[in-house]
């Protein structure tokens, strides 16, 4: 079975957002809710400062935290990697926010339930690619099977300087970015 995963070029990046509009427009999400954001970070001192753009989303780990703060299994984990919500056995407790490192957990304030990436489950099983990643004019996102030694994706993560958000943490995020 595959493992999904994502490859996110972040020095590619131009915040033009059409991943996050992508995405809003796939799910019907209204404009206070995203599954992605893109975080502004600057480096350097002036006259030299930069101005580095990440993409953010849930990072679908191996180690999930928020699947084991889950008192019902609402959060749960599926043999690919994919970890999704089943909003059937969600109370709304949001310690599954809480416990999310990379804060990519939203809260629907009508259903007053979190939501977040689900990497397109639906798309995935048919062979598609999620719209963030067929939207990006830039090439910024490259998605695919982790456990596939010839996908385009399990090649670059060896070919290229390549990090996880927060390894600290334990995570094991699916989610790799080369930065800038």
């Amino acid at each position: 079975m595959a493992k999904y995963g994502m490859l996110i070029d972040a020095s590619r990046c131009t915040g033009c957002s059409a991943c996050r509009i992508a995405c809003q427009m796939q799910w019907q999400l209204p404009p206070n809710i995203a599954f992605n954001r893109l975080e502004f970070r600057e480096r350097g001192t002036y006259p030299k400062a930069k101005l580095d753009i990440i993409p953010v989303q849930c990072q679908h780990c191996d180690n999930p935290p928020c699947l084991k703060v889950c008192p019902t299994g609402a959060t749960y984990k599926r043999d690919d990697g994919i970890v999704l919500i089943d909003h059937k056995k969600c109370i709304g407790c949001k310690y599954c926010m809480i416990a999310c490192p990379y804060n990519a957990r939203t809260i629907d304030e009508e259903k007053h339930v979190p939501e977040k990436c689900k990497f397109c489950a639906d798309f995935v099983v048919k062979g598609e690619k999620p719209p963030c990643v067929t939207t990006c004019m830039n090439g910024v996102r490259i998605f695919g099977d982790l456990d596939d030694s010839n996908s385009e994706i399990s090649k670059l993560i060896l070919t290229k300087d390549v990090h996880q958000l927060l390894p600290e943490k334990g995570t094991k995020p699916s989610i790799y970015y080369i930065s800038k």
